[in-house]
């Protein structure tokens, strides 16, 4: 376990975080409206992906639309039912699914909110600033898998989205994405483990 880790997040398993990839616009109107990203102004296609504390791709999801919240991409792709009792998940402000995750006796660590208070209290601003450090690496592996893999940089062809017909549950882009997280789990980790 990395030390940043092993002193402040003892039984974190995972960070998670999506990320986006531009496509090209589809013809279909529903297609076009499942997959236009306020965030990119764009058509895009939306990733979850989990990393180990020590900086491992350990889950990456099929891809769904850029319009999809990534709560909902979070409670629908398979994550969850990975978690074992006594699990932490780190995670940033836009993954409210604490619920969804203790369901499964595991608990989100996420940023605190200034909701309904005029500022954060030095605590809550000290918990902010030990979980931004650590979150970061997810950001980190997020741009080595984009800038080894240059097709996750580009905009992607509509064939690539359609489901394959040898296995018509998967999407080819599916596949590469899964190729892409092994590739990058077979270099060096971004993650200082000293």
């Amino acid at each position: 376990m990395p030390p940043e880790f092993a002193k402040n997040f003892k039984k974190c398993v995972c960070i998670i975080d999506c990320f986006e990839v531009f496509c090209q616009r589809p013809s279909d109107l529903m297609v076009r409206a499942q997959s236009y990203s306020h965030y990119k102004s764009h058509n895009t296609i939306k990733f979850l992906i989990a990393i180990t504390p020590q900086g491992v791709i350990s889950f990456i999801s099929q891809a769904w639309g850029g319009r999809t919240s990534d709560k909902h991409i979070t409670e629908n792709c398979g994550f969850l039912e990975k978690l074992l009792p006594g699990d932490q998940v780190l995670a940033d402000r836009g993954f409210t699914v604490q619920d969804s995750v203790g369901l499964y006796c595991a608990e989100l660590v996420i940023p605190p909110f200034t909701r309904g208070k005029s500022q954060l209290s030095r605590i809550e601003i000290d918990k902010a600033r030990l979980l931004s450090r650590v979150r970061i690496h997810v950001e980190r592996v997020i741009g080595v898998l984009r800038n080894k893999y240059t097709l996750l940089q580009s905009t992607l062809p509509i064939n690539l989205l359609m489901r394959d017909s040898g296995d018509p549950n998967i999407a080819v882009i599916d596949k590469i994405a899964t190729v892409c997280c092994a590739l990058c789990n077979c270099c060096e980790s971004v993650v200082p483990l000293a």
